[in-house]
C-alpha cells in the first residue's frame, strides 16, 4: 500500500506546473527524471519511447485508477468543453482565478462566463457552499464537477441553481443537472477586485463610463466607486468580452498541437515565455533513456 501512495504522488507532482516551467526553461527536468524513477522504475524504458510518451502513460494510469487528482478533471473540462464544445478562437479558460477569498479551479468564457469548482476523488465537500456563494458573485454560470463517490452529497447540498456534471469512470463529462445563465446576481465589486486594473478600465469603457482619471492611489477606491453602480448583467457581460482579448489562449494553438493530449491542459494554464516554447516541445521530444540522465 505504501508504494501504491508513493507512485500516484509520483505521477501526479509529473503533472505539477514546477515540471512544466523546468522542461520549459532549461529544456530538460531533473524533476521528471526523479518522479519518473519513482513511478515507474527502469522497467518501463522498453515500452515508453519520449518523455511524451510517459506523461501519456502516467495521465492514463492516474485517469483510469478510480483516485483521480484536480489535473484529471482540468484536463477533461479542457478536452471536452474548451477544445470539444468551443475553441481557442471563440472561448477563453482561466485557472486559479481569485474571487474574494477563495479560488475557482476552473473558468470557461464564451458567449458567457461559465465556472466549475472540482471535486474529485481527493476533495472533501467542506467548503463548497462558501466557494459556490464567492462564485456566483463573479460567473453567470457555476458548476460542481464531481467524482462518482461525491456525487450524491452534492446534489444534496447544492441549490438547484448549481449545475452538477460527473466524470464517469470512462473519463466522459455528463450533466446531471444543468446550471441556469445568472448575469444579474454577480457583484460588480467583486468583479472589480478580481481583475487587473487595465481590464476594469476596459469594462468600463465598453460600458460607456468615462474611466477616472486620478493617481494610482486613489484610482481602485475610484473604479470601485463606478463599478458599485453601474447593472450586474452588464457588468458580467463587459468582463467577458474584456478577458476573451486579455486572456485570449489562441496564440498558445500552436503549442498545443505539438505536445501529446496529456500536456494540453497544463499548455493552456501554466504560464510560459514564447521564446520557451520550441525548448519546451523539444523536451517533451527527448527520447526517454537519455531523459532518465537528467537527475
Amino acid at each position: 500500500m505504501a508504494n501504491s501512495v508513493n507512485t500516484l504522488s509520483a505521477l501526479t507532482r509529473l503533472f505539477s506546473s514546477s515540471v512544466f516551467r523546468e522542461l520549459a526553461t532549461k529544456g530538460r527536468s531533473p524533476m521528471f527524471a526523479r518522479l519518473f524513477g519513482q513511478a515507474f522504475g527502469d522497467h518501463a524504458l522498453d515500452s515508453l519511447d519520449t518523455v511524451g510518451s510517459a506523461f501519456d502513460e502516467a495521465f492514463a494510469i492516474l485517469r483510469d485508477r478510480g483516485n483521480r487528482d484536480e489535473y484529471i478533471y482540468k484536463a477533461a473540462l479542457t478536452h471536452r468543453v474548451l477544445l470539444g464544445t468551443h475553441n481557442l478562437r471563440t472561448a477563453c479558460m482561466l485557472t486559479e482565478f481569485r474571487i474574494g477569498p477563495c479560488k475557482a479551479d476552473l473558468a470557461i468564457l464564451n458567449g458567457t462566463g461559465t465556472v466549475y469548482e472540482i471535486k474529485s476523488e481527493r476533495d472533501s465537500l467542506t467548503r463548497l457552499s462558501r466557494q459556490l456563494a464567492a462564485y456566483k458573485k463573479a460567473f453567470a454560470r457555476v458548476f460542481v464537477v464531481a467524482s462518482d463517490r461525491h456525487l450524491d452529497g452534492v446534489l444534496e447540498s447544492t441549490p438547484d441553481d448549481v449545475g452538477v456534471m460527473v466524470l464517469s469512470s470512462r473519463y466522459q463529462i455528463s450533466t446531471i443537472r444543468d446550471a441556469p445563465d445568472r448575469p444579474d446576481r454577480i457583484c460588480p465589486v467583486t468583479v472589480l477586485d478580481s481583475l487587473r486594473v487595465s481590464e476594469a478600465k476596459q469594462i468600463l469603457e465598453q460600458i460607456g463610463v468615462e474611466v477616472p482619471v486620478v493617481p494610482n492611489t486613489l484610482l481602485h477606491a475610484r473604479l470601485r466607486q463606478e463599478f458599485v453602480k453601474l447593472p450586474a448583467a452588464e457588468v458580467h457581460g463587459a468582463m467577458v468580452q474584456v478577458l476573451k482579448r486579455t486572456r485570449n489562449l489562441l496564440p498558445l494553438s500552436d503549442l498545443v498541437d505539438q505536445l501529446p493530449p496529456s500536456l494540453h491542459a497544463a499548455a493552456l494554464s501554466v504560464p510560459v515565455r514564447k521564446m520557451d516554447h520550441d525548448r519546451l516541445v523539444s523536451a517533451v521530444r527527448t527520447p526517454l533513456k537519455l531523459a532518465v540522465n537528467w537527475a
